[in-house]
This record gives structure tokens, C-alpha cells and sequence, in this order.
């Protein structure tokens, strides 16, 4: 595909540039990400991945053979019980165990811990337009796979020590070595090396007091430590680019360590990279993975569109920080996305600069390529007044639009989202419900006004202008404050003083309202 010349470069487009700077011409890149599924995976986490689905896809649309693989750190320790998981003090018989040994104790058909973890995000990804190839990595440390890099750590232990010492407060231990190795009795990590022959050899004693010598290339027992264990990989796997949260890029932390272990230990020249910031939550649940209260991409889809989620990060510089909100910003963000659709397909005016930008960040939004022709779009603000006119009956909703098609797909996606979020999240005074009778006082003046409004309705037709303009010269007219005027008309409506705005819902209610006005 022929390089786009945007005036206005996306980051990703940027970075993957970069990558082609940094790594030559090469027949494939190998972008990574990866996680341990020592807990739920949430929103946050899915940052890394979406930043690394981005990079991929604008490696692509430069011509390029991608490779994005996503690491599944199943065989790290299992440290700490979460507490949204049942049976603890069952689970805490695991502790020190590889995670992908710790039962499920869910009531789910998960094989492991670790798979309960796992299967989720993986089978909404797609959802999103994200299918990396998985690497679990206990089944390559169990096949032994890594058994040479291992060695190489062996063998060079001393000078990952001083590598690592130049980043630590207390100098590693004498006897350290830079692997874990699970016991074959108890299987947990609580072992300590007692002798390493130069080859393939290692011999260890385990706290149970089991004690054994064994050879790395036929049992998958020995695990690299963390620090050792990242920069391993990108050699192993060839990777070209891996972002990385800031904790990864504090001063003297992973990275720092790691780029320094992939050159000297490994020969690998570092991926090129990029760090990204913490999302927060606002208007739903706040992040805190050890007391179990999350926000998955799971959650997140029930609100969103995937493109929208797409669009929320395509967006935003992975640097910037920025809130997932659940709260009425929704409404706000359903319209910038289909501002930036409108713009991609030329029905909204911007100056050049700007519509190369948003143009590229709809491109990289969409699940699949652009449709060749622009969509239906119904507003996420009106289908939640329509999803609660019609009391989340959606053949009522699509019959009110009159869509058809994949136009009706479309909105009946984006209304059954509008009615989760109504549902879930909308403050209590978005909340509505038609009244079948009038059951609310108002005054005989207001009542006449609304009888007067009820006739008007039906002998004249009003769009929403007109309609407010009616409103303020019929309370005029009746000598009415027009604030009192919307107030009884939505005590008969929906028994509140207050609701969507009015000559829109109106107009939307039509025959019902009215009847409502009529019975006032």
C-alpha cells in the first residue's frame, strides 16, 4: 500500500516509522504485548494491548508483514489470593505454585486460575478488531523451550548480577541466581540452587526438604526471573516494539534493566518503544485489582460501540492520561465519534489539517476497513429517550426509525447500549417513564395550557424550533411562567419535574403525548 502523505501524522503511524528506522527493512516485524493473569484483566490492561494493535495496524498499512504476538505470563508465581475469587483459604494451598497450576474455583469449566483470567479478554478482543497470536508461557518453559537462553542466564550470571546491582539499594546475594525452579514434590518456587555444572545441569533443595538434580532440557521446572525473563523473550521472539506502563519506565526499573540484559547477555538489539499512562474510571467502578473491583473491556462494551472504544484510545496519545467515563460524558463521547465519521466521509466541514487528523483516527477506530459509504447515524442521546419510550422494546424503536438492514443492526447495537447504560449509570433524573394515566397534580391554568397544547399537536405540525417557540408564546398566553409551564408538562408525562428536553420528547411521543395533555 502507497505511504499516505498526511500533512498531519497519527502517533502511531509516527512510531511505526520508528520502528522501521530503528530495525532496517525487515520481511517481518514482531510487535508484543503481554500480561500476567494473576487477576482479572481490566481496562487498564487493555491499554497496552490496544496501543500495540495500533502500532500493528500502521505497520501495515505501510506495506509491512506484522506478527503481534500477546504473552500469557501463566507460569509466574501465584502470590496473593484475590479477594473476588471464592474458597480462599482453599486457593491459599496454592500459593507459591505457577498460576496455571491453581484450580478454578469459579463456577466456570476453566481448565486453571489462569484460564478463567484469560478467556474473557480473549473472546472479546475480536470484538474489537484485536487477534494476536497467544504465547502461553507455561507450556514453552514445560516443553523446555527456552532451555538454551536459559543457560546463556546461567552462564552469565555475574554479569547480570552487576547489571541488576547498579539498579538496587542491597546487592544480590552470593549464592543468587537469576531463575526460580518449582519443586517436583511440593511444586511450589520455595527451592534454592545448590549447584549449577556449566551445562544443562542444575541441581536444587526445596524448603519441603525434597532435594533433586535435573537437566534443563528435559524438564520444564526452571523458570527465569522477571527481569531476566523480558529481555530473554525479546530475543527469543525477535520483537521489534513493545510499549510499556510507567512503572516499567521509572528510573532503574524494568526497562532500564532489561535493555541493557537483551544487548549484553543476549546480543539482541532493544525493541523500540513507547510508555504509556494509567486510564481512570469515572462514572463507574475505580480500578483496584487486589479488593476485586475492576472495569473489564467487557464492561466497557456494554456502553460502547467497539469503534468508539477504538476511537477513545486511536484518540489519545498513549503518554496522555484520560478517564473511560460511564456517567453522562457518555453522550459527549457517542458525539465526538460520529463528529469524526461525519468528517471521514466529508459531511462536516474542517479545515484541512484537522480532517487529515480525525480522517486517520477514524481509520485506525474501525474494526474492519471503512464502509465505502457513511453509515445511518441516530444520536446516543435520542435512542435513550426512544429505548425508554418503548420500555426496551427494540423492534418498537427500529419500527420508529424505520431502518432496515444493516442501518438496523447498526442502531439496534447502539440502542441496546443506550438502554445498559440507562440502566446502569444514567443519574436517576435522566430516568423516565411514560405514564399510562395521569397520575400528578397540576393547576387549572396549567391544565387549560396543556389542553390548549394537546389541540395544536394535532392540527398542526411543529418541528423542534417551532415547538419551543409554541411553548414560550402559549405560556405567554395563558400567563404562566414558563418554567412552571415544562414543569406540569412533565409531571404529566412522566410524573417529574424535570426530563429530556421538551419539544424533542414531544415530538418523539406523539399520539401519547397527546392523550397525556388531554387527561391533565
Amino acid at each position: 500500500m502507497a505511504e499516505k502523505k498526511n500533512k498531519v501524522m497519527h502517533w502511531a503511524d509516527q512510531t511505526a516509522k520508528r520502528i522501521i528506522a530503528e530495525k532496517g527493512d525487515k520481511k517481518k516485524y514482531v510487535v508484543a504485548a503481554g500480561i500476567t493473569p494473576s487477576g482479572t484483566i481490566h481496562i487498564g490492561n487493555f491499554r497496552e494491548i490496544i496501543t500495540v494493535d495500533l502500532v500493528n495496524r500502521a505497520l501495515k498499512d505501510l506495506g509491512k508483514n506484522v506478527r503481534f504476538i500477546y504473552s500469557w505470563d501463566d507460569y509466574d508465581t501465584f502470590r496473593k489470593v484475590p479477594v473476588n475469587m471464592p474458597k480462599q483459604d482453599f486457593l491459599k494451598k496454592f500459593l507459591r505454585m505457577p498460576i496455571t497450576d491453581v484450580p478454578d474455583t469459579n463456577k466456570c469449566k476453566h481448565k486453571s486460575y489462569a484460564q478463567h483470567n484469560e478467556a474473557p479478554i480473549e473472546k472479546a478482543l475480536p470484538a474489537v478488531g484485536i487477534k494476536p497470536d497467544y504465547i502461553y508461557q507455561s507450556k514453552k518453559y514445560r516443553k523446555c523451550d527456552y532451555a538454551e537462553d536459559i543457560k546463556i542466564a546461567l552462564l552469565k550470571t555475574r554479569e547480570i548480577k552487576e547489571i541488576l546491582n547498579r539498579f538496587r539499594k542491597e546487592p544480590l546475594a552470593e549464592d543468587w541466581y537469576p531463575v526460580s525452579v518449582f519443586c517436583e514434590k511440593c511444586k511450589k518456587d520455595t527451592t534454592k540452587i545448590t549447584e549449577y555444572d556449566g551445562e544443562y545441569k542444575v541441581s536444587y533443595k526445596c524448603d519441603c526438604n525434597f532435594l533433586n538434580t535435573f537437566d534443563i532440557r528435559k524438564k520444564g521446572i526452571i523458570k527465569l526471573l522477571w527481569r531476566v525473563d523480558w529481555p530473554m523473550r525479546w530475543h527469543h521472539e525477535k520483537v521489534d516494539f513493545e510499549s510499556g506502563g510507567k512503572d516499567h519506565f521509572a528510573a532503574g526499573g524494568s526497562f532500564d534493566t532489561a535493555k541493557e540484559l537483551v544487548v549484553k547477555i543476549y546480543g539482541y538489539s532493544q525493541p523500540t518503544t513507547m510508555r504509556y499512562e494509567w486510564i481512570a474510571i469515572k462514572g463507574g467502578k475505580q480500578f483496584s485489582s487486589s479488593a476485586g473491583i475492576i472495569t473489564t473491556l467487557q464492561d466497557a462494551l456494554r456502553i460502547y460501540e467497539p469503534e468508539i472504544i477504538r476511537h477513545m484510545f486511536a484518540g489519545t496519545r498513549p503518554e496522555a492520561e484520560f478517564e473511560i467515563s460511564f456517567d453522562l460524558d457518555v453522550l459527549k463521547i457517542y458525539e465526538d465519534f460520529d463528529k469524526c465519521e461525519r468528517i471521514y466521509y466529508g459531511q462536516e466541514d474542517v479545515g484541512e489539517k484537522e480532517r487529515e487528523k480525525q480522517k486517520r483516527i477514524y481509520e485506525l477506530s474501525c474494526v474492519d476497513k471503512p464502509a465505502k459509504t457513511m453509515p445511518l447515524q441516530v444520536p446516543f442521546r435520542h435512542l435513550t429517550n426512544l429505548v425508554q419510550i418503548y420500555e426496551g422494546d427494540m423492534k418498537k424503536v427500529l419500527k420508529d426509525l424505520d431502518v432496515k438492514g444493516s442501518d438496523a443492526k447498526r442502531v439496534k447495537a447502539r440502542a441496546e447500549r443506550a438502554l445498559n447504560w440507562v440502566n446502569e449509570y444514567a443519574p436517576e433524573e435522566f430516568k423516565f417513564k411514560v405514564q399510562e394515566k395521569v397520575d400528578a397534580a397540576v393547576s387549572e391554568t396549567e391544565k387549560k395550557a396543556l389542553h390548549t397544547l394537546a389541540e395544536k399537536l394535532k392540527t398542526q405540525k411543529f418541528d423542534e424550533n417551532m415547538l419551543y417557540e409554541y411553548f414560550y408564546k402559549l405560556s405567554q398566553e395563558s400567563d404562566i411562567m414558563p418554567q412552571d409551564f415544562f414543569k406540569a408538562a412533565y409531571k404529566v408525562l412522566i410524573n417529574k419535574e424535570k426530563g429530556p428536553r421538551l419539544a424533542p420528547f414531544v415530538l418523539l411521543l406523539k399520539d401519547r403525548a397527546i392523550k397525556l395533555f388531554e387527561q391533565a
